[in-house]
């Protein structure tokens, strides 16, 4: 009954890539630089597994005899976003980044979106979504036009006032621009954004929903789901791979219900991958800046540590990693180009192996492959034989 469950810390990243500079991102230090402006934070349980043992973390304590085994894990894809992220993970090293719209969308996309939906829509700029909602939400209320705009991610969002526009019509919509958004124009997500509230104080809700593209090629995830395995996946793993490869899925509303709803699956039965994103220190923290937030955050996750491992049966492997970075004390609210954390944990695995520099984040999949003996991703290294 061999498993893995892999948690992804949206935006956790832990220094900028050797090519940050192509980015902007030199400097950049999601957990370094929030240590550094945090007094006397720590993250003791993480710190216990390995955290602070990894190659060049700042800001945290390594154990003389930690309980997991650690490394950190270059981006090789070109990107910094989301679905690059989470896709490497399973196995897809893209050559070329999602396009990018810094100046807004072009008119002849925006056109056929508009009489596609029968509506015009607002914005069509580069944006925070809580800013946005703030300067655009009253005359969303009062003409019923979707707010559409975009970030340096390769992303197309869509607001609406639950109230204005109901949620299952925003999502019909955000359909529509998925069908439109191909080709040269494809964006690695269409985001519906629902919000509610009165004008100086609108609130987006938990409903968001991610249209991604279906990935390039065969990822772990295909290859379990192939040989007859559960993927059981919490949070938004399910919009990111299009429900490709996915057996089972569950949405959450925050980070700690994505933990218990990720506990709740670690206590059944069945042999696979479950897989958790969770969201709130990207979107909540690392997009608006909030150093306190996210340190708080971090806070929460590593006091659960305790609470996962305990739940994990005898042939479960534990992986905890991210997707990429977002330092909230960087200029901008924008992805970081960075190194990410690797924590691997089992109770039958080897502990306290420096795992050292993976050259990508596909070394993931590939030593999930490894240890449930399914057919290995196109892309990475297993690291099974060094903890085994």
């Amino acid at each position: 009954m061999k498993r893995a469950i892999v948690i992804v810390m949206d935006s956790v990243g832990m220094g900028a890539l050797p090519d940050a500079e192509k980015y902007g991102d030199v400097g950049s230090n999601t957990l370094g630089n929030i240590a550094t402006q945090i007094e006397n934070f720590r993250l003791p349980n993480l710190e216990k597994l390995g955290l602070g043992n990894i190659d060049g973390i700042i800001g945290f304590e390594g154990h003389d005899k930690p309980v997991g085994s650690f490394g950190r894990m270059a981006e090789r894809s070109a990107g910094k976003d989301t679905t690059t992220g989470h896709w490497e993970l399973m196995g897809i090293v893209l050559q070329k980044p999602f396009p990018t719209y810094p100046k807004g969308f072009p008119q002849d996309i925006i056109k056929e979106f508009e009489k596609a939906i029968g509506s015009p829509v607002l914005g069509n700029i580069p944006a925070s979504g809580t800013q946005i909602i703030e300067k655009l939400g009253e005359e969303h209320i009062r003409t019923g036009y979707p707010i559409v705009y975009t970030s340096a991610d390769s992303v197309f969002q869509i607001a609406a006032h639950e109230k204005v526009i109901p949620v299952e019509r925003l999502y019909e919509i955000c359909s529509i621009a998925r069908g439109i958004l191909v080709d040269e124009h494809a964006v690695g997500r269409v985001i519906a954004r629902p919000f509610e509230g009165e004008p100086g104080g609108f609130a987006r809700t938990d409903r968001r929903r991610d249209f991604s593209l279906d990935p390039i090629g065969g990822t772990v995830l295909d290859h379990v789901v192939d040989d007859g395995l559960k993927v059981k996946t919490v949070g938004k793993i399910t919009d990111i791979f299009n429900g490709r490869g996915i057996t089972h899925s569950v949405h959450t509303h925050d980070n700690m219900d994505g933990i218990d709803k990720t506990i709740g699956y670690i206590k059944e039965d069945f042999p696979g991958i479950i897989f958790t994103n969770l969201i709130d220190f990207d979107m909540l923290y690392g997009h608006r800046n909030d150093v306190t937030g996210y340190a708080r955050a971090l806070s929460m996750l590593d006091a659960r540590i305790p609470e996962i491992i305990g739940a994990l049966k005898d042939e479960d492997i534990l992986i905890i990693t991210a997707d990429h970075g977002c330092d909230p004390t960087f200029p901008g609210t924008d992805h970081t180009r960075e190194y990410v954390p690797l924590l691997v944990y089992g109770k039958t695995l080897k502990q306290g192996v420096n795992l050292g520099t993976r050259e990508t984040f596909a070394d993931v999949g590939a030593s999930l492959a490894d240890y449930l003996g399914i057919k290995p991703p196109k892309e990475g290294i297993s690291f099974m034989e060094d903890v085994l």
